[in-house]
């Protein structure tokens, strides 16, 4: 969005044609009120504060960038991306960009970066490239998308078999604190099969973005990869641009004709991000504080992944869900799984029984997936489904030894195969399954060859 001096020409493409100046007003918490911009400035427009503190190695005052995020009367309402200290009224505001913008390329493929899409690795300096690409920008129109394509590996045998997800879909992985979706996520960014993969981590701890490169993605997985960050100490503006920002890489990606996966770790924090803005501007809180903007940034983030056009490559969507309380319900959980093709639940319960991934079967599904199995594949998932659901039914009778076998053939049958479902689901994080061998074992765990030839 704002360039290194090395790149002269994004730098030029960002001046303004004229330098508009404003005063701050007044300061209410995260809030800056600003007068001389109302003129000039919209909302989304990018401004400059100088504050009244020095940088100790330049000895000029610092600056900090902010956002119009609304506007009241002739007060132009701002929201810093840094730390309000030593902003003071009468400060100089500086409108800096009147739209947001950013030059990405090729070249930063192996690299990470903040929201800003500035490097945080301190590998040196970025390229930038000659088009522009607007951090909000729409999806293609739906009458001229293509429609889902084949099925990608994810490398995890449980969303393989039970859960394939095709090229452009755009699936959820909803769970509580600790369940798991962030190793899963780390599981799929290291196997799953596609050109490039632009991940995001919105709001989350700051200790765990190096274990995530260093362990998790590695040099290799990073070559293909580029990794935006922004943690849970930066401000709510900076959580939701980083959002902006992952969808944009992967548009860039993508009209490059290139099979593209975009994971973002967590859509909840993009939200709560998008509910603090939205009280700071004065919306009115709703169920659970979350503001009317939330439930409509929600779709227009989210419909950015998925087909693009003929010319055009795909992005697949896998956005985590953190559920709040465990209630799967809540306002957040809700909205998101009406907006996406497919969700995955991981359960708390099935963690306990130290079933990782902890994936619930019953109550996930991939929207897409009849359509693209064969009719031999739907078969064997829908038995182990079967199975499965049977043994859930009859799951506490069974643990007190209510039930008594021989009462029913299926539930007997049920019992039988329970422990090697557990097991066929269970995978450890260094293992890697492709999508032929995961039906393949599916198959081999429920006697489905045997059953068929019977």
């Amino acid at each position: 969005m704002f360039p290194n001096t090395h790149d002269l020409l994004g730098e030029i493409n960002l001046l303004p044609d004229e330098l508009i100046v404003g005063r701050v007003k007044a300061i209410k918490g995260l809030l800056i009120e600003a007068s001389g911009l109302e003129n000039n400035s919209s909302i989304g427009s990018r401004c400059r504060i100088r504050t009244t503190k020095e940088n100790a190695k330049t000895g000029e005052n610092n600056q900090i960038f902010a956002e119009v995020i609304g506007m009241h009367d002739r007060t132009t309402l701002l929201m810093p991306f840094g730390d309000v200290s030593g902003i003071g009224s009468g400060c100089e505001i500086q409108l800096v960009s009147a739209d947001q913008t950013i030059y990405p390329n090729v070249s930063w493929l192996g690299r990470v970066v903040n929201a800003f899409g500035k490097p945080i690795d301190e590998k040196g300096p970025l390229s930038y490239g000659s088009q522009p690409y607007h951090l909000q920008n729409s999806p293609p129109p739906a009458h001229s998308r293509k429609r889902v394509g084949e099925k990608m590996n994810m490398g995890i045998r449980g969303i393989n078999a039970f859960l394939s997800c095709c090229k452009g879909q755009r699936m959820g992985i909803f769970s509580g604190s600790g369940v798991g979706k962030s190793m899963m996520l780390a599981m799929i960014t290291k196997f799953a099969s596609a050109d490039i993969k632009i991940i995001g981590l919105i709001g989350e701890r700051g200790r765990e973005v190096q274990e995530f490169i260093e362990d998790y993605l590695g040099p290799e997985g990073l070559s293909k990869s580029i990794v935006v960050v922004s943690t849970s100490d930066e401000s709510a503006i900076m959580r939701r641009q980083a959002a902006y920002l992952t969808l944009t890489l992967c548009e860039y990606f993508r009209d490059l004709n290139m099979e593209v996966i975009c994971m973002i770790d967590s859509v909840t924090r993009f939200a709560m991000a998008q509910r603090d803005i939205g009280l700071a501007a004065g919306e009115p809180p709703t169920t659970k504080g979350y503001t009317p903007t939330v439930f409509s940034e929600l779709p227009k983030l989210l419909e950015r992944a998925g087909p693009g056009t003929a010319e055009q490559g795909s992005i697949t969507g896998l956005f985590s869900v953190l559920v709040e309380g465990d209630d799967h319900n809540e306002p957040i959980a809700d909205a998101v799984r009406g907006i996406l093709d497919g969700h995955i639940v991981l359960d708390r319960s099935i963690a306990g029984r130290g079933i990782y991934p902890a994936i619930d079967v019953l109550r996930s599904i991939s929207r897409t997936m009849p359509r693209c199995n064969t009719a031999e594949e739907n078969a064997v998932v829908n038995r182990a489904r079967n199975l499965i659901a049977t043994y859930s039914d009859m799951a506490d009778l069974i643990r007190i030894g209510a039930y008594k076998r021989g009462s029913d053939p299926s539930v007997d049958e049920a019992i039988k195969y329970h422990n090697q479902l557990d097991e066929f689901i269970s995978q450890d994080t260094a293992d890697y399954e492709t999508l032929e061998s995961s039906y393949k074992k599916l198959a081999e765990v429920i006697d489905f060859v045997d059953n068929a030839k019977k």
